[in-house]
């Protein structure tokens, strides 16, 4: 089997951040105004009263500090609470595909790599602008790759199953080097007006360079890759063309995205645990050979039960960084860019995981060496 590697990682964020003291302010003069707004309805029960957030729930329930929003002033607006984004038009560029192009370039930058050298393009995210044509087509054409390009969506695990199709459309000989996109735009799929989920997502975009070739002493070699998905209705989104057609006349609200958190956690991070175990061992690696895991970024509680679970309950926090405390949830993004931000201190021969997991549920690990 050929020998596949990791050669460069690039990510845009946007420009403005929002503290969890400025996401509260917002969200808590939006429940003035919903208190004040309906109070006959709460007072005969046609409606429940709606409850303050704060920061100090915020953190304790995500690890989130921070996070970067496309369109700050519109989401903190208790008048809009939603950003507001360019329509999706033949006659101009995707917002998809503006970022995944910073994204891309930085990561070739890293790779020391020329579009001239890319022979596919693979997109991966938790929600796409379109169905088509892809957006991934379009970063093609804009960055001037021959061969081919195409989109995947598998929730919160696109960017690693991305990856592992990069990983399998070269170790088959249809490409040489690939590049795969990551753009998570989540502000417009999340409910800014939930107490549950107005704090979680931050918008980012993230590229990796996947090569036949270690190019440069800043390569990782994928040793191995483990995918799973087991069906589950606790994360989902039912925004679809088919929504038109059907009966239930449903609100906008209704079909962004929602999820039964506790569910999520007892049922995800086992499967995690058990996942990552399986495939060490059948590796013949000890988790104490693995320098770093590079998770998921949905949720800090989930990041130290998986890295306890694996490293022991007195795990050094390095073993496991939340970037998602600065990015907030980053949907599929988050995993590589903690590797992006978190792997400088690696030597050749060291190793490290990353794994993204998410709706389906679907799971997958990479294993990684540094050459």
């Amino acid at each position: 089997m050929k020998e596949i590697f990791i050669t460069g990682t690039g990510f845009w964020k946007p420009n403005e951040i929002v503290t969890n003291d400025e996401i509260v302010n917002s969200y808590n003069a939006y429940v003035d105004k919903f208190n004040e707004e309906f109070k006959a309805e709460i007072a005969s029960g046609k409606k429940s009263e709606l409850s303050y957030s704060s920061s100090e729930f915020i953190e304790k329930a995500s690890g989130i500090k921070t996070r970067y929003i496309l369109d700050k002033k519109n989401v903190l607006d208790p008048d809009v609470m939603k950003p507001t984004t360019p329509a999706e038009l033949a006659s101009n560029q995707s917002l998809l595909a503006e970022i995944s192009i910073i994204a891309a370039k930085k990561a070739m930058e890293a790779a020391k790599i020329n579009a001239s050298e890319i022979d596919a393009v693979i997109m991966g995210t938790s929600h796409s602008a379109r169905n088509y044509p892809a957006i991934a087509i379009e970063v093609q054409e804009e960055l001037g790759i021959a061969g081919y390009g195409y989109d995947m969506l598998v929730g919160c695990s696109s960017t690693t199953f991305a990856i592992s199709n990069a990983f399998s459309d070269i170790s088959s000989g249809l490409a040489n080097n690939i590049l795969v996109i990551n753009p998570e735009l989540t502000s417009p799929a999340n409910d800014f007006t939930l107490r549950d989920s107005h704090f979680i997502f931050g918008d980012a975009c993230v590229a990796t360079i996947v090569q036949s070739q270690a190019t440069h002493n800043q390569s990782y070699k994928i040793l191995n890759r483990k995918l799973v998905t087991q069906f589950s209705n606790n994360i989902r989104s039912d925004f679809s063309y088919m929504n038109r057609t059907d009966k239930l006349d449903r609100d906008d609200d209704e079909l962004l995205f929602r999820q039964n958190g506790r569910s999520v956690f007892k049922e995800v991070c086992p499967m995690v645990v058990t996942i990552i175990n399986q495939q060490l061992n059948d590796m013949n690696i000890d988790i104490r050979d693995i320098k770093r895991l590079w998770l998921h970024q949905a949720n800090g509680n989930m990041i130290s039960y998986v890295a306890k679970k694996l490293y022991g309950d007195n795990y050094d926090e390095k073993l496991a960084p939340m970037i998602l405390a600065e990015y907030g949830n980053v949907a599929s993004a988050g995993s590589v860019i903690a590797f992006n931000q978190t792997s400088d201190d690696f030597i050749s021969g060291d190793k490290g995981v990353i794994c993204s997991f998410g709706a389906g549920y679907s799971i997958c690990s990479l294993v990684v060496e540094k050459v």
